[in-house]
């Protein structure tokens, strides 16, 4: 077997191979496949091993996992994924990359794109933007959506499966790496965590909620194409990997973020997807989710390592596995709930005061945010946060029913043992009221802040405001302020200072041990 694959390896690696023109071949290895990278395409070759979760070990295998491969990524990356290509022996026992009279192994052929737009590579340097966030969120969101409901996977016996296999191979191969008190305690929480929410989970199953996802959702397996963040690599080898809780799938995406000190990207890709899927019922999952993924993680690393304990870079995947078990055991840990709401009119900065705050609030990767706009925006039917509203999106009625959906949102957030800001206008002192009430409800704290600004000072920021969820103009903030807000009992902020400072200021005004310590 291992001769046949030398050989098969040798073939894809010349330049000929691919023909007249072809100057360079480029090898990417890792533990299940090989890569090529050859002019404006990239060959993938499974090498031939088995595993506990996966089974390459015959031609017949993995030409099957090859064209499984391409069925479930042309889902998200159809441009991409081009097709299965044969590597065969001829009569004369020539190994060809095509059709022949004997074939031997396969390969999934794609379109190959620039390895710098990948998702990983613009954290290092600093351009995952805002908006780059947002928009995966909404991608992430929309391939949910679409995906196959599983009912036959997940839940509360899919979790243990995840748990009982991370303990398994942290205890196997991380023992000269890991603290293996602090491994059999994240174990015993896990369990404890799935026995305490195994009827929620189970539920979720039966109400659709565990679908075929993509199984392996990071960083390194998003890239820009055509402009667009793009998700590529879904698992096919596996269901038990691949067919999971909806919110399980995100938190892949999310722990890899928090891994990396970005819990601010994490906490506006969380946000985003819950605004965009309704999902707030899986939050009370989501330590869980996030643990158990950070654990795959360090698993992974103290695995390689056993294999190859000299390898290059083997001290540094020690002190990352480490990182990565630490981090499973921190997002366990609940940080109490509360309700911050943020009112003023229009062009205050509630939305941006809102973003700044919620990751330093409540449990990782903090508070979760619910906006007016978005919700009036959802309610009305608009295609996308930022389509323009008609005058009868905003009749009483209409934005009755939007501050009624605040509370419904901000009830499930706190319920579920998250931290919520409710970012409106607040200018009605009964609807004040009433968030007021949720949180009293609830037995948690409430914080009130109302922002102030002069109306000059409003002015110029809405006239500077570019594409934006809100449709507020000029003349609906004057409308506000001839209005007014009634009695204000909110801790009043001057609106005026650097969204820094009124972030501190909004901590400040929190009970003790609400703000969630900086990593």
């Amino acid at each position: 077997m291992n001769d046949a694959h030398d050989a098969v390896l040798a073939l894809l690696s010349r330049p000929e191979t691919y023909g007249a023109g072809v100057a360079e071949v480029r090898r990417i290895d890792t533990h299940a496949s090989v890569v090529f990278l050859v002019g404006a395409r990239a060959y993938k070759l499974k090498r031939p091993v088995r595993f506990d979760y996966l089974d390459y070990s015959t031609f017949e295998r993995r030409k099957e996992a090859c064209e499984a491969e391409v069925q479930v990524n042309r889902r998200t990356a159809p441009d991409l994924y081009l097709g299965v290509a044969l590597v065969s022996r001829t009569r004369d026992g020539t190994l060809v990359l095509g059709d022949g009279d004997e074939p031997v192994d396969a390969v999934v052929v794609m379109r190959r794109f620039d390895e710098d737009t990948l998702f990983d590579r613009l954290a290092t340097r600093g351009q995952l933007t805002a908006t780059l966030q947002t928009s995966v969120a909404e991608r992430i969101a929309l391939f949910h959506a679409g995906a196959d409901e599983r009912r036959d996977h997940g839940g509360s016996a899919g979790m243990r499966w995840v748990v009982n296999g991370n303990d398994d191979g942290l205890a196997r191969f991380g023992g000269d790496t890991l603290d293996r008190q602090l491994v059999a305690e994240l174990t015993a929480r896990s369990l404890g965590e799935i026995d305490r929410l195994a009827t929620r989970l189970d539920r979720r199953r039966a109400d659709g909620w565990v679908r075929h996802g993509h199984g392996d959702l990071h960083l390194r397996n998003i890239c820009l194409w055509n402009g667009q963040p793009t998700l590529f690599d879904a698992i096919e080898f596996n269901d038990e990997i691949a067919c999971i809780d909806v919110q399980y799938d995100l938190a892949f995406l999310l722990m890899d973020l928090m891994h990396r000190g970005l819990d601010d990207a994490a906490n506006l890709v969380l946000c985003r997807y819950l605004e965009a899927t309704g999902d707030y019922g899986g939050l009370a999952l989501v330590p869980l989710f996030l643990s158990c993924r950070a654990a795959v993680r360090a698993k992974i690393g103290v695995t390689a390592l056993a294999v190859d304990p000299e390898a290059k870079g083997a001290q540094a995947l020690a002190g990352e596995s480490t990182a990565y078990l630490r981090l499973a055991c921190d997002v366990l840990a609940a940080r109490p709930a509360i309700i911050v709401a943020i009112g003023g009119f229009s062009g205050t900065g509630k939305t941006t005061l809102a973003r700044s705050l919620a990751p330093r609030v409540g449990t990782r990767p903090g508070a979760v945010v619910v906006r007016s706009d978005i919700v009036r925006k959802a309610l009305a039917g608009a295609r996308s946060p930022v389509e323009r509203l008609g005058p009868e999106a905003y009749t009483p009625g209409m934005s009755g029913r939007v501050y009624a959906r605040l509370r419904e949102n901000a009830a499930a957030i706190v319920t579920a043992g998250h931290a919520a800001i409710v970012e409106a206008v607040h200018a009605d002192p009964a609807a004040r009221a009433r968030i007021e009430k949720v949180a009293a409800g609830a037995g948690i704290p409430f914080v009130g802040v109302w922002l102030d600004a002069n109306e000059t000072t409003l002015a110029g920021r809405l006239e500077q405001r570019g594409e934006d969820a809100s449709d507020a103009t000029v003349a609906v903030m004057r409308a506000q302020i001839g209005t007014g807000a009634g009695p204000l009992d909110w801790h009043r902020l001057d609106a005026r200072v650097g969204v820094d400072a009124l972030a501190d200021a909004c901590l400040s005004l929190l009970p003790p041990l609400v703000p969630s310590p900086r990593t």
